[in-house]
Formats: C-alpha cells, sequence, structure tokens
C-alpha cells in the first residue's frame, strides 16, 4: 500500500506555524497579539496558549453573535478563498486537528472501514448549518449575544487545545471547572478511541470546517485528475483510499483530502494532480453515462 511518506512534514509544519508561542503552556496565559485577527485555515483554537491566529471557525462563530453582526465578509471571504484554491487539501494537509487524529489511527492496533457508515458524513454540514450559523444567529444571552455553540459544546480541538493546558496550568481555571469541561472532555475522549480504530472520524462525520471545503472540493483549482485512456477501472486507489473514495469514478469527491496515497497506488499512473477547472475525463464519461 504506497503512502505520502512526507505529508506529516507539511502538517508539523502548519502545526508549528499555527502555534508558535511554546512558552505560554507554561505561563497559562493566551497569545493575545495583532496576529490574531488573521484566521488560519484549519482547525486550530484561538485559546490554544500557544496559538498565533485564530480558527476560522471560532471566528465566524464570534461574528455571528456579535450583536452587531451584519455578515462575515473577512472570514466567509477566506475560507472561500481557501475552499476554491485548495479544497480539502487543507484537511490533508494543513490541519493540526487532522493530524492529530492520523497520529492515534497509527497506534497499532485492529482496523475498521467506515464504508457502512457513510450517512454519517451528512451530519458534518448539518452541524455547520445548525451549530455553527442558526443556533448563534437566533439563540442570544441576556446582554444580546448569540453563543458559540459549536466551539462552547462540541468542539474537541477546544479542550484538547486550550481547556486542558490552561486548566493544568492556572489553578483558579482548574477551580472553576464544571460540567460542560466535563462534557467536552468525554467528546475529546471519544474522539480519541474512534481514531484509533477509524480513520479521522472527527473529519469525516463532525467538522464543520471539513463539511465546508467539501462545499468547494469539486470546483477547488487543485484537483485530480484521471487518465480515461490510462485508467482500467482496477479500483486500486479505491482500496487505499482511506476516505472511502472510489477514485477513478469520483476523483474529486467532496470527502478527498487529496492525500495523495490513489496517485501512489495506481498501476497505471492514470491519476494525476492539477491547477484547472475542468472536467477531468472521468468524470466526463460518468456525466455521459448519466445522460444516456
Amino acid at each position: 500500500m504506497a503512502k505520502n511518506k512526507h505529508r506529516w512534514k507539511f502538517h508539523l509544519a502548519a502545526t508549528v506555524a499555527s502555534n508558535p508561542f511554546f512558552l505560554n503552556f507554561f505561563q497559562g496565559k493566551i497569545h493575545k497579539g495583532s496576529s490574531k485577527i488573521v484566521c488560519v485555515p484549519g482547525l486550530n483554537c484561538y485559546s490554544c496558549p500557544a496559538a498565533a491566529a485564530s480558527c476560522p471557525i471560532g471566528s465566524l462563530q464570534a461574528v455571528i453573535g456579535s450583536s452587531k453582526f451584519q455578515f462575515a465578509y473577512y472570514i466567509v471571504g477566506f475560507l472561500i478563498l481557501m475552499g476554491v484554491l485548495l479544497g480539502r487539501v487543507v484537511c490533508g494537509f494543513l490541519c493540526p486537528f487532522g493530524w492529530f487524529q492520523e497520529l492515534l489511527h497509527k497506534i497499532p492496533t485492529k482496523k475498521f472501514s467506515t464504508k457502512k457508515l457513510h450517512f454519517l458524513t451528512y451530519l458534518k454540514y448539518v452541524i455547520l448549518v445548525v451549530f455553527v450559523i442558526v443556533l448563534p444567529m437566533t439563540i442570544v444571552n441576556e446582554v444580546g449575544l448569540g453563543d458559540p455553540f459549536f466551539c462552547k459544546y462540541i468542539c474537541p480541538a477546544g479542550i484538547l487545545e486550550g481547556g486542558i493546558p490552561l486548566s493544568m496550568s492556572d489553578a483558579g481555571i482548574r477551580a472553576s471547572l464544571g460540567e460542560l469541561f466535563t462534557w467536552k472532555s468525554c467528546i475529546l475522549l471519544g474522539i480519541v478511541v474512534l481514531s484509533v480504530f477509524f480513520y479521522r472520524p472527527f473529519c469525516k462525520w463532525i467538522c464543520p470546517l471539513g463539511a465546508f471545503y467539501a462545499l468547494l472540493n469539486k470546483v477547488s483549482l487543485y484537483r485530480f485528475h484521471v487518465d480515461a485512456d490510462r485508467c482500467t477501472s482496477c479500483g486500486a486507489c479505491g482500496k487505499v483510499c482511506n476516505m472511502d473514495v472510489d477514485v477513478f469514478r469520483t476523483p474529486n469527491h467532496a470527502e478527498c483530502i487529496r492525500c495523495g496515497d490513489c496517485i501512489r497506488t495506481c498501476p497505471h499512473q492514470a491519476i494525476s494532480r492539477t491547477f484547472s477547472l475542468k472536467s477531468t475525463d472521468r468524470e466526463k464519461v460518468e456525466a455521459y453515462e448519466k445522460n444516456c
């Protein structure tokens, strides 16, 4: 099974670039410099002591929940730009929490396929619409602000990168921990356990950022091209795909994180990377067959 042996270097670089203030872990404080007005492309908690910038989902919720909210032009524009340029390359190469799940999946134990659980991939779109947009926009507290429902009640990255490190270094925070901390710790524990046995369960089923990029995956400039003259439909690419994509049929599927394992596995070198808005040969064939 051919794997991209160098992808971890991109994940490491993205994680370090997003979290360069390591000393803050020992000091129990959060970086609050001007760089926090900028968003990183991947899921990386604003409250992480080492974080240099903001999480796009957290920033989006902060704007939506604001009493002065009209439209989050900068954040939505940034997400659309990343999605149109790269699609879910962000998930496959630049997301710290995605890498965290991959590292857990390397723990030696029996692994299970998620193909029969494909219906759960739609859950992340529900979470994007309901918890990231609708609830913060419609339910407000006593001062007229909307809660960041996803960040507050669901996101395991927040408890891993922010809640746990800050509580370990600050006695005052430890003393104030309550049911919400316990609830989110249970979610994190569940994701950790699932990640050992299933490949990227949070990315596949829960992540609203992955859902947003998935919506733009088919139209992103960075895409996979299948040469119909070389492809024999042997299915080798689909067998190696941990995201359960039949690459030779739908090379730019919404679930594809563009890891490139299929390219290295293909015995006929029929799959390649390209920057183009044109449909691949295989996509044209599929479209023709549907219309016949």
